[in-house]
C-alpha cells in the first residue's frame, strides 16, 4: 500500500494569503452571481489556486468571525474590506518583508528619524529599535537614527504598525551632517 504525503501550508499561511490580497487591493467588489463566488474569485485572482476551495472557505469564514475582513452586499455587489484588524495583522505581514532600497547613485541626503515613545509604550519602543536595526538604520543617538537613501514609506509603514503619531515618530531630510564620516562609512557612501 502506498501512501502520498502533501505538504499543506498552514492556515495562517491561507490567511495571510487572503490578508494580503485584499490588503493590497484595497476594498474588493465582486459581482455576486452564485454561493461560491469569493472562493472562485479569490482562486481566480491570487496565489490561493493551490488551495482547495474548502480551504478557502474556511479560512475566509474565520476571518470573518474574527474580525479581520468586512463583507457587506450593496446592489447585487459585494465589497470586501479589511476591518482596522485586519489591516494591523496585514501590515504585520508586511512588516517582515519590509526593506529599505539601495540606489545606484546617492542623492547626498540623509533621512534623520527622531522618536520620543513614553515609557508607557517601552515595548513599543525597543520593537521599532530592533526593527530599525533590522532595516539598515545608524543608530546616531538613542532616539535620533540615521540612513542615507529613500525611506519616505517604511517609516510610514512603521509609524501606522506601531500606531505612532508624528509628534512620537518623525523623518526629517538633511543635506549636510556635521563630520559625516562614520555615517559614509557605514553606508558605503563613497563608494556610490
Amino acid at each position: 500500500m502506498g501512501y502520498k504525503y502533501y505538504f499543506k501550508k498552514p492556515k495562517s499561511e491561507i490567511a495571510k494569503d487572503i490578508l494580503t490580497w485584499v490588503f493590497i487591493g484595497g476594498a474588493v467588489i465582486i459581482a455576486a452571481t452564485s454561493p461560491y463566488f469569493v472562493q472562485s474569485i479569490l482562486r481566480a485572482r491570487t496565489k490561493l489556486k493551490k488551495y482547495s476551495n474548502k480551504r478557502i472557505s474556511d479560512t475566509f469564514t474565520n476571518l470573518r468571525r474574527g474580525g479581520m475582513l468586512n463583507v457587506e452586499t450593496r446592489n447585487n455587489q459585494i465589497y470586501i474590506s479589511l476591518t482596522r484588524k485586519g489591516r494591523h495583522r496585514a501590515g504585520r505581514f508586511q512588516i517582515d518583508y519590509l526593506e529599505i532600497q539601495k540606489p545606484k547613485q546617492w542623492d547626498r541626503k540623509y533621512r534623520v528619524l527622531i522618536f520620543d515613545i513614553s515609557h508607557k509604550k517601552k515595548i513599543k519602543r525597543e520593537a521599532l529599535r530592533g526593527k530599525l536595526r533590522e532595516l539598515g538604520f545608524y543608530p546616531f543617538q538613542k532616539s535620533v537614527w540615521v540612513h542615507a537613501f529613500d525611506c519616505q514609506e517604511e517609516v510610514a509603514l512603521l509609524r501606522d504598525f506601531f500606531g505612532l503619531t508624528s509628534d512620537e515618530l518623525n523623518l526629517m531630510l538633511a543635506e549636510k551632517i556635521e563630520d559625516d564620516k562614520r555615517l559614509r562609512e557605514f553606508f558605503k557612501l563613497d563608494i556610490l
